[in-house]
């Protein structure tokens, strides 16, 4: 497996989600970094998205509700290299009536090197990192060798 260098500018996008039961520890963490995170593009689900809005004062894009599909739609935009970091307030210890997608989620940003913080501490980290304020190029793995070649359809 060859890796490929993938170019990420100063300026961020960074996607936000938390599930219901962490929203106000994803707000409360927003609103520490600010300053920090008014210098980057932000996209996120619906309902996250819109309280962020609200509560840092700028522009948020928002996708779709979790549950509706915005999880997946994140997941494609870090497919297409839109996204280039993910912090992901998840409940552990409450069943979600869309845990596939949230596996798939992580799974995704996984797959492409997405930096992705799942919790207070690990979001502080990434956010503190100087690599953060830089042009930085994550390696990406070359998975073709994954796929297998006589599939018929």
């Amino acid at each position: 497996m060859s890796l490929t260098p993938i170019a990420v500018d100063g300026r961020k996008t960074i996607a936000m989600i938390a599930h219901d039961n962490k929203k106000q520890d994803l707000l409360d963490w927003a609103r520490f970094n600010r300053d920090t995170l008014a210098g980057h593009k932000l996209v996120a689900t619906g309902t996250t998205g819109g309280l962020l809005e609200r509560e840092l004062g700028f522009p948020v894009h928002k996708f779709k509700s979790g549950p509706l599909g915005g999880d997946q739609q994140l997941g494609a935009l870090i497919c297409e290299d839109k996204v280039d970091m993910l912090i992901f307030f998840w409940d552990p210890m409450e069943p979600q009536p869309h845990d596939v997608d949230v596996k798939a989620l992580l799974r995704i940003s996984t797959l492409y090197n997405i930096p992705t913080a799942t919790n207070r501490s690990t979001a502080d980290f990434l956010i503190s990192s100087k690599l953060f304020h830089q042009e930085y190029e994550p390696m990406l793995k070359d998975y073709s060798g994954y796929i297998k070649r006589n599939v018929e359809y």
